[in-house]
C-alpha cells in the first residue's frame, strides 16, 4: 500500500469538517415502481481529507455524488435527509442557489469527460463560463486563468490547447481539462466519479498523482467515487463500502482492506489479485447478483448472496442491520449480524487481505 494511504483518521478529525451527510435517501420515481437508489446513507468529510466510496454498480455510489451538487431532476426524484456543505444545507436550494455553490464551493469531475464537456464549445471557452460566473472578470483575465489552470494540470501548450476542441483532445488530455475546469475556482470539496476508469493505467497513476497535488495546493477535501479497490487503497484516507443504496463499512483506509468486517467487503477483496495473490488460484467473485433497487430485499439487503448468512429465519432476514463499532479501532463501523468473534474467525481463515495493491 503507497504512503498516501497512510494517513491517519485522526489528522482528518483535527481538520474541519466541510461535509456532513444525514440519513440521506433518494428514490426515483418509475413506472415501475419506487427505486431506492440511496437508502439511508450517512458520513462527513474533512478539507484535506480524501474518502473513498466503494461498491459494484448500482450501489448508490454515483447518485450520493450527484445529490451533494443538487443534479436530480426534482420531478423525478424524491430526496430525504440533510447534505450540509460547510454547514449550509443543500436539500432544499432553489437552482439559483445551487448554482452559486457549483464550482466554487464544490465540483464534481465525472467518468467520461467526452460526454460531460460541451462539444460545440472550445476547452477554453468552457473554462472561462465556469470561472466568470464566480469572479467579476474580463473575458481576457479570464482566459489568462484557464491557461494558466491548463499549464497546472499538465497539458502541454496550454495557450494552444485553450482554443481547441474536446475531440481534439485525448483521453488523458480530456480528464485533465475537466479537473481543470473543476477546480478553476479553487472549490473545497470535489466529488471525483470514476475519474480514471477509461484510461490506461500509465494514465490512470498520472491522473490519480494530479489530483493529491493539487488536493494538497488547495486543501480540498475529495470524495473519490470507484470500484477500483487500488484506486482506494492508493489515494483514500478512509473508506466507506456501498450495497444496495446503503453503507455497509467504513473506516481508515488500511483498517478496512486489512482487517474487513463485512461479507461483501471479504467478497470485494477476494474477487481483485494482489501483489502477493498466488496466480495458480483463481479469484473468488461474489456469487450471484446485485439486488434489485425496486425491490430490496428484507433484514440484510445482501443476504441473498451472502455464503454466512445464519439461516431463514435469523436476522440477517428479518432485520435491517446497523453501523455498529468494531471494538478494536475507532472508526471503523459495519452493519452485519454475525458476532464479532465470528467474523474475526472467518477473517483469518478466509479472507485475502490487502496488504499491497
Amino acid at each position: 500500500m503507497s504512503d498516501t494511504s497512510q494517513h491517519t483518521t485522526a489528522e482528518a478529525k483535527s481538520k474541519a469538517e466541510y461535509l456532513r451527510i444525514e440519513d440521506l435517501r433518494v428514490h426515483f420515481k418509475t413506472s415501475d415502481g419506487i427505486v431506492k437508489a440511496v437508502d439511508g446513507v450517512s458520513f462527513g468529510v474533512s478539507e484535506g481529507e480524501t474518502l473513498g466510496i466503494v461498491g459494484e454498480s448500482g450501489s448508490g455510489k454515483s447518485v450520493t455524488g450527484m445529490s451533494i451538487l443538487g443534479l436530480h431532476d426534482p420531478e423525478q426524484s424524491r430526496i430525504s435527509g440533510s447534505v450540509k456543505v460547510d454547514g449550509v444545507e443543500v436539500i432544499g436550494m432553489t437552482d439559483n442557489q445551487l448554482r452559486g455553490l457549483r464550482g466554487k464551493s464544490m465540483s464534481m469531475i465525472f467518468q467520461d469527460a467526452l460526454t460531460a464537456l460541451h462539444p460545440y464549445f472550445t476547452i477554453g471557452a468552457q473554462i472561462v463560463e465556469g470561472y466568470r460566473l464566480h469572479h467579476k472578470v474580463s473575458k481576457r483575465e479570464a482566459k489568462q486563468v484557464a491557461i494558466d489552470m491548463l499549464d497546472r494540470v499538465g497539458i502541454p501548450e496550454p495557450a494552444k490547447r485553450f482554443s481547441q476542441y474536446p475531440h481534439e483532445f485525448s483521453g488523458g488530455m480530456r480528464q485533465r481539462a475537466m479537473i481543470a475546469m473543476s477546480l478553476v475556482n479553487d472549490p473545497r470539496l470535489i466529488i471525483a466519479d470514476e475519474p480514471t476508469t477509461a484510461l490506461d493505467v500509465t494514465v490512470q497513476g498520472q491522473i490519480l498523482d494530479l489530483l493529491e497535488g493539487l488536493q494538497k495546493e488547495f486543501n480540498s477535501a475529495i470524495i473519490m467515487i470507484t470500484h477500483d479497490l487500488g484506486v482506494i487503497a492508493q489515494v483514500a484516507d478512509r473508506v466507506m463500502v456501498m450495497y444496495g443504496g446503503k453503507p455497509v463499512e467504513e473506516g481508515g483506509v488500511a483498517e478496512v482492506m486489512t482487517n474487513p468486517q463485512h461479507p461483501y467487503t471479504w467478497g470485494l477483496l477476494n474477487s481483485v489479485p494482489t501483489l502477493h495473490s498466488d496466480a495458480s488460484v483463481d479469484l473468488r467473485p461474489i456469487a450471484g447478483n446485485p439486488p434489485s433497487l425496486l425491490n430490496v430485499p428484507s433484514g440484510c439487503t445482501f443476504h441473498p448472496r451472502c455464503s454466512y448468512m445464519l439461516g431463514e429465519g435469523s436476522a440477517c432476514v428479518t432485520q435491517i442491520p446497523t453501523m455498529t463499532a468494531h471494538s478494536d479501532v475507532p472508526g471503523h463501523v459495519s452493519a452485519c449480524h454475525l458476532p464479532e468473534s465470528t467474523r474475526r474467525s472467518i477473517i483469518e481463515t478466509e479472507v485475502q487481505k490487502v496488504e499491497e495493491v
